[in-house]
């Protein structure tokens, strides 16, 4: 018998081991990942497995899970009985059970191991998302009940971790603010856990007082650490873009006097995309509609040719990317109407400040890709935290197709200039 004083928010999920996937998210210092310990050292008390404890980078084990797991040890009392052992690290229990520690920078250690049937993610959000589809499939024991815990703070909407365990709508469909609300739901075979630093009862004020100082100077941080809440991390390139149904926009763009309409690509193949947008424009509310999109990529020239060969009966117009000239050729050989767009130094950051000058982005739910890219678009930083405004977070194949499709028209800014990206000659007060 032991005795072990835990966080009342934590100890249904410590005995709970009815469902395959657990997921925790939480704000700084709510103590979930000490509890995700306590809980996998009871279990391999309990009976005999094997678990395996993952970090995107195998050397922040020693500092983070490995450490904290000999915390425990101790604080139970089984020193000398559960031994954890530092090179190579891992833990060995008197029952059999042992507890392995690897990393995701070097996958082909991966191979070598059986009979994985508990699995802890911890910092999950850092881990890639190939990296967790290989831990699943590590998974297996020909007896036991298979569990994975997945840990982390929140981090952006547009990780990975939040599209699986949130937005899959073939999988777990769960509002995040239901999360927020509820604490604790199960959703199938999903255990989603939701703390803060209040559940932490152990915690000084202190650190508590720290978490709230946050929210005066750093409000993106301020919201994981203090809140654990997802949303939106850096800011936001297009913050006027917003989702409308399709049959609502098109009818929009048909309500329009004078529609300005136009096609622009970006191309790719293997870890980029060939990204064809439609847009139409209301040049007097300065409104910008996206309303239609192909994106494919490990596509080679003459199947992507085939698929969007509407463009070429219909004769429209296709602005695309001057950087890959032997492609343009080719559709233009294959009678596509399909021209260079404008490129030339600083031509990044000048076509995103025309878009940012439209008053409203709205973009049709029958774009999900460019939806997935421009919603939550952020600019990178530099290593001081500066935006680096032609650099953003990922790299949006769709915005590239919208710059390119929009290469010639003009967008008067609120000081009624007008601004012809790469034409110096043409700004002027209106």
């Amino acid at each position: 018998m032991m005795e072990k004083e835990v966080n009342p928010h934590f100890e249904d999920f410590i005995f709970d081991w009815l469902h395959k996937f657990y997921f925790l998210v939480g704000g700084y210092g709510s103590s979930k990942s000490y509890h995700v310990g306590l809980k996998i050292i009871l279990k391999l008390l309990e009976e005999k497995r094997t678990a395996l404890v993952v970090r995107e980078v195998y050397d922040t084990h020693r500092d983070s899970t490995f450490s904290l797991l000999e915390e425990i040890i101790v604080d139970l009392g089984l020193e000398g009985k559960v031994k954890p052992m530092s090179s190579p690290m891992h833990i060995r229990f008197p029952n059999g059970s042992k507890i392995i520690f690897k990393g995701m920078d070097k996958p082909v250690k991966l191979k070598s191991i059986n009979n994985i049937s508990l699995i802890w993610i911890e910092e999950c959000s850092e881990v890639k998302y190939a990296g967790f589809k290989e831990l699943l499939g590590r998974m297996r024991h020909p007896s036991l009940p298979l569990h994975m815990i997945l840990s982390t703070n929140p981090v952006s909407t547009a990780n990975w971790c939040y599209k699986f365990f949130f937005k899959d709508k073939e999988r777990f469909t769960l509002d995040d603010d239901e999360l927020y609300r509820e604490r604790v739901i199960i959703l199938k075979n999903v255990y989603y856990h939701h703390s803060t630093a209040d559940d932490n009862l152990f915690l000084p004020q202190s650190y508590i007082d720290q978490l709230d100082d946050m929210k005066t100077y750093d409000p993106d941080l301020y919201r994981v650490a203090r809140n654990g809440r997802f949303g939106v991390n850096g800011k936001r390139v297009l913050p006027q873009f917003e989702e409308m149904a399709h049959d609502q926009v098109m009818a929009a763009i048909q309500s329009i006097r004078s529609p300005v309409k136009r096609a622009g690509m970006d191309f790719g193949f293997e870890h980029s995309y060939n990204a064809l947008v439609r847009v139409a424009v209301d040049h007097k509310e300065k409104i910008l509609y996206i309303y239609w999109e192909y994106y494919k990529n490990n596509m080679t020239d003459d199947r992507t040719a085939e698929e969007i060969k509407e463009f070429r009966e219909t004769k429209e117009l296709i602005r695309a990317d001057s950087a890959e000239p032997k492609t343009i050729t080719y559709f233009r050989q294959m009678k596509f109407n399909m021209q260079a767009a404008k490129k030339f130094g600083g031509s990044r950051d000048q076509y995103t400040k025309k878009i940012k000058r439209f008053k409203r982005i709205i973009c049709s739910t029958n774009c999900p890709n460019t939806i997935e890219e421009l919603k939550e678009l952020t600019y990178a930083v530099d290593k001081a935290g500066e935006i680096i405004l032609d650099k953003f977070n990922i790299d949006p194949h769709t915005f590239s197709a919208i710059w390119y499709a929009l290469d010639d028209y003009e967008v008067a800014d609120m000081k009624g200039y007008a601004v012809t990206v790469g034409k110096k000659s043409a700004l002027g007060v209106r």
